[in-house]
């Protein structure tokens, strides 16, 4: 290094040496008695060292090392995961969580199922190994999540027209699934609704996949404008993928009728698109895993192809395990036999294969009426608590507002969401003032909710709504 000027110098040899250094000003460094170091992180410089010995005991090495991640800049927080960081960080004994959709108990205690218990210890009791899955996953949870969807008797599983693969939850499953647009089915776009769960953009973004919004909340109304999402799924290029929720559509918490739901498949049937269901919340939303999985069917049994991504972190608490599957619903069993050979090729070098834990739970728990009893009774009684912290806070927000405001579309709502109509601004206030954290869209998790904060809550979303514009 040319334009730096190393120098050292010695009183005598019984005194202790001392250094003196002169560096071009922009150059950082440390030093080190015995050996000096200096390290840098000028720009354009890559590792460049020099050392000079002096008097026989003195080391000195200028290091200057350029980051090569230096033009990586910091990610924003995630807006749904980044509210529980927040919500930690807050010493209020009053805040609460209403972000993230994971169960709580009245007690807001996170809560693990009994029947998941009972099935982990059947594992344990069996000593079942850890060897790797298939790339497809395991046999017996993709039999069983495929009946679940669909039904066992249903003719597309008597005729193998399923393709069924292991993924990482919903997200993962989502993710495959855009691959397999990506990669055969180039340029064609996925419509989403607007709004929808926040990271919905993110996977096809990710995976190349473009896409649009088709018409979905009215906030006039704080309800579903079915109008603007027919004629915006109508208006979509032909062979587009239609991103759908199957039941307790996130965030809003509104679902269509099962009467929009036949007008629906017919908009979609007559321009060729491909329905793409996201199944989060089978069994979780109404307590009944039919009901609840009763828009998919209606598709399967009009002899239509779709894909569905499941999930069983919120219906059997198992968020952790990343357990759900993507399914291809095809014309002919020939037809799915080759869709799920791509799934794996695309599944291969992504993940390798899946984990295990969580698979075995779901499969002990559907494979043993009596465990599947007590999962079925466990789902009605979350179901049922979230219903009732429903109730409650519409009834507090009906006893505190004198202004005739209608605010019966919380109870038109279904699932563990409430979209409240809140702006940003006033999602702030309930955060900073309240300490209530939220998203910023105005979505609550009433999962998160107990019977005693309702009124709380009801507080909190009065002064918001009345005070904040």
């Amino acid at each position: 290094m040319a334009s730096s000027m190393l120098s050292l110098a010695s009183a005598s040899a019984s005194a202790s040496a001392s250094a003196s250094l002169s560096l071009q000003e922009n150059l950082k460094g440390k030093v080190k008695l015995g050996s000096v170091h200096f390290a840098s992180c000028l720009p354009g410089k890559t590792n460049s060292i020099i050392k000079a010995n002096h008097f026989g005991r003195i080391s000195m090495s200028v290091a200057l090392n350029a980051s090569r991640f230096e033009g990586i800049a910091m990610a924003p927080p995630d807006p749904i995961l980044g509210v529980s960081e927040a919500f930690r960080a807050d010493t209020d004994e009053k805040k609460l969580n209403l972000g993230v959709g994971a169960y709580r108990t009245e007690e807001l205690h996170p809560y693990v199922l009994k029947v998941v218990k009972k099935a982990e210890q059947l594992m344990l009791e069996r000593g079942e190994n850890k060897e790797y899955l298939p790339i497809e996953g395991l046999a017996a949870f993709n039999k069983a999540t495929a009946e679940l969807l669909l039904g066992a008797d249903n003719p597309v599983i008597k005729e193998s027209r399923i393709a069924t693969v292991q993924g990482l939850s919903g997200t993962g499953s989502l993710r495959l699934a855009a691959a397999l647009i990506e990669r055969y089915f180039p340029g064609s776009k996925v419509l989403i609704s607007s709004p929808t769960w926040g990271n919905h953009k993110n996977i096809f973004n990710d995976a190349g996949v473009p896409w649009s919004e088709y018409r979905y909340y009215d906030p006039k109304t704080v309800g579903l404008d079915f109008e603007g999402m027919i004629a915006d799924i109508k208006a979509a290029p032909d062979g587009s993928f239609i991103l759908l929720h199957g039941c307790a559509h996130n965030p809003t918490g509104i679902d269509p009728t099962p009467e929009q739901w036949e007008k629906i498949a017919d908009v979609i049937h007559e321009k060729n698109h491909v329905a793409f269901f996201d199944v989060a919340y089978q069994g979780f939303a109404s307590g009944s895993l039919d009901e609840d999985a009763s828009s998919v069917r209606l598709f399967a049994a009009r002899g239509m192809e779709l894909i569905v991504a499941q999930s069983y972190s919120k219906n059997l608490g198992l968020y952790a395990e990343r357990i759900g599957a993507i399914n291809v619903v095809c014309s002919s069993a020939e037809a799915a036999s080759r869709v799920k050979s791509q799934l794996k090729r695309l599944a291969r070098p992504m993940y390798s294969n899946p984990p295990v834990h969580g698979a075995r739970v779901v499969a002990n728990v559907v494979g043993d009426p009596a465990l599947f009893g007590e999962w079925k009774a466990e789902m009605e009684m979350m179901a049922g608590r979230i219903k009732n912290v429903r109730q409650k806070l519409y009834d507090s927000l009906m006893a505190k507002d004198k202004s005739g405001k209608d605010w019966s579309f919380i109870l038109k709502q279904i699932g563990m969401f409430s979209f409240t109509g809140l702006n940003k601004a006033q999602s702030d206030n309930m955060t900073d003032k309240w300490h209530v954290y939220m998203t910023k869209d105005g979505r609550i998790s009433l999962a998160g909710l107990s019977l005693a904060k309702c009124e709380y809550l009801a507080d909190a979303i009065m002064d918001s709504y009345h005070n904040v514009s």
